[in-house]
């Protein structure tokens, strides 16, 4: 069973930017797809970014714009760089690695975004 285990959150304020990490105790090229989600209370999880063992990538609308998604498949890590941060950002961020459908969760790291 391969863990994942999440750095990088904090607190920034609006505007401002973290680099999340994932790092796997094993090799990252056994999920066909890893991600990053976020979940706030109350609220189901949702997706955030994707990317895939071919390097395509998929966003949520709402960063589109912003985060970026890439693997470092040598080092078995996966990271997420968030720019200019919203509010709304403000979530627990989790990391996840699908193996044809068996899925693998980190414990999460907390984002918190000022206004």
């Amino acid at each position: 069973q391969v863990q994942l285990v999440e750095s990088g959150g904090g607190l920034v304020q609006a505007g401002g930017s973290l680099k999340l990490s994932c790092a796997a105790s094993g090799s990252i090229r056994s999920f066909n797809v890893m991600a990053w989600y976020r979940q706030v209370p109350g609220k189901e999880r949702e997706m955030v970014a994707t990317i895939s063992l071919a390097d395509v990538r998929n966003f949520h609308d709402s960063v589109k714009d912003r985060f970026s998604i890439w693997r470092d498949d040598f080092r078995n890590m996966l990271y997420l760089q968030m720019n200019t941060l919203k509010p709304e950002d403000t979530a627990i961020y989790y990391c996840n690695g699908d193996r044809f459908g068996n899925e693998h969760w980190g414990q999460g790291t907390q984002v918190t975004v000022s206004s």
